[in-house]
Formats: C-alpha cells, structure tokens, sequence
C-alpha cells in the first residue's frame, strides 16, 4: 500500500491466525487486537460455525460488531447472533459423488447455532469443544434441506489426498478449499469469505480497501486478494502466500501481534 495507508476495519481468520493447532491464543495477540478494537472495527472471518466463533469474540472482548462465519456463508451480528447475510446449496450431488470416490469420509453440515449433524464421529476437536451438540445420521439424514457448507474428512487420508479428491470430485456449483489436514469445505457458488467480508463493510460504510485482512489457509485466498492489504501468516501455505501482498510471522511468533501493532 501507499505510505501513509491505515486500515478502516480488520478482517481476522482464527485457526492457524489468531489461534495455534492447541487452541492456545497468545497474550500478545489479545493485547494487540483490544487496542486495534478500540480503534476500528475487528472481523473475525472464518470456517467456523457462530457456536465456535462467538467464544473466541468473548475472549478477545471485542466490542459489538460483525463475524463472517461458515467460510463467508454468513454474516452475523455479534454477540447476539443475529443472521445478517446467508448463503446456502444442496450438496445432495456433492454428497453422492464423495460416496463414490471416498467412501470411508466423513461428512458434516453444521445444524442452524445448535452444532452439526455428521455421517460418523470425527476426532476430538475437529468441530469445535466437547460442548458442541454432535448428531450421527444416515448420509440420507445429513442435508433434508440446504446447507450452508459441507465438511468432508477422513482422517485416514493426507492433505495431498484431498486436493487430488477435489479434482476427482468435479465441483461444478459449489466453492471448495481444502485445509491444512484431509479436510474439504465445500460452499455455495461463488462464496468466500470475502462474500461475507463485503456485508460486513457495508454495515461499516466501508471498501475493500479500507480493509487489512490476515489468513493462513486456502480458504482465505480470496479474502486476501479482497483486502486492500492482505498479508499471509508465515506458515501458510506457498499457494496462499504467493497470493497475499505481505508475509508476516507464523501464528507461534505472534505474526498478528506483529502486524497489528504497526498500526495500532
């Protein structure tokens, strides 16, 4: 960006950004993102669900605002949940065609804020706390109506895997990311988090590129390119740091701390 340039509004990703693989959340990066907060508005923007999104709002005591949820199939208000923007398909051919070329995955479709109604139990952690409401159904039971996204794992599989998986799949109408484990988001057409991201500036009377945006994932490319400066985490992936105009540290170094802090 110019010299001079300061970001209007901020758009966070939690996993791998905000938030290590244990769950820890640092200090330093609560501390800098208050005093962002007090500043302009914070976004959080991720894959989560609102019931695994909202705690993480609370322990950064972030003044009321939005989150964009669901890799950007909904925009709420926080902390009252209130649905903003909501974006849903039919993963019904999605769901066969994943029978076909994984059938040992399991599948998960997040149920309204109540937690997820999944094909088979997935590891410890993977949707969120122990708290999260888990419902096991038939793959006919899954998706009666549409979704918001669909989750695919299988932990027997690689993340190598899954990008061979999506490319075998033919996702035609939908929007897909795999992450960091065999994990794919499948979303509806056309949806990112930048969807999301544009109905929450729009509350704000902001742009594009009022925005500064930080992600670690496949799923915040778009979100990056989006931003007026969009700035990848040191251990992102090189598909997602080639798209981002910065590099900043790793989530473990406290890379939002670091980037956060030039401005706030």
């Amino acid at each position: 960006m110019t010299d001079g340039w300061r970001p209007k509004a901020v758009a966070l990703d939690i996993d791998g950004t905000l938030i290590d693989h244990d769950e820890r959340l640092s200090p330093a990066v609560v501390d800098a993102v208050r005093r962002a907060a007090a500043e302009v508005p914070i976004i959080l923007a991720t894959g989560r669900s609102w019931q695994t999104t909202r705690p993480v709002a609370e322990l950064l005591g972030l003044p009321p605002g939005f989150v964009v949820c669901s890799n950007g199939a909904r925009t709420l208000r926080q902390p009252s949940g209130e649905v903003v923007d909501e974006r849903t398909f039919d993963p019904t051919t999605v769901i066969a065609s994943v029978r076909k070329y994984a059938p040992n995955a399991r599948m998960a479709v997040e149920e309204n804020d109540t937690g997820y109604r999944v094909t088979a139990p997935f590891p410890p952690g993977d949707l969120g706390s122990d708290d999260v409401a888990i419902r096991v159904v038939s793959d006919a039971e899954l998706a009666p109506e549409h979704v918001t996204r669909l989750i695919i794992r299988d932990p027997e599989q690689s993340e190598g895997d899954f990008i061979k998986l999506a490319e075998r799949l033919g996702l035609h109408g939908v929007s897909y990311a795999v992450g960091w484990t065999a994990w794919l988001d499948i979303a509806p057409e056309g949806v990112d988090k930048s969807t999301g991201l544009k109905v929450a500036l729009a509350q704000y009377g902001l742009e594009a590129d009022d925005l500064l945006a930080l992600g670690d994932g496949r799923n915040d490319i778009e979100m990056l390119v989006f931003a007026g400066l969009g700035i990848a985490m040191g251990s992102a992936p090189d598909e997602v740091k080639v798209k981002a105009d910065e590099v900043t540290k790793s989530v473990s170094d406290d890379g939002v701390a670091a980037v956060l802090n030039r401005y706030f």
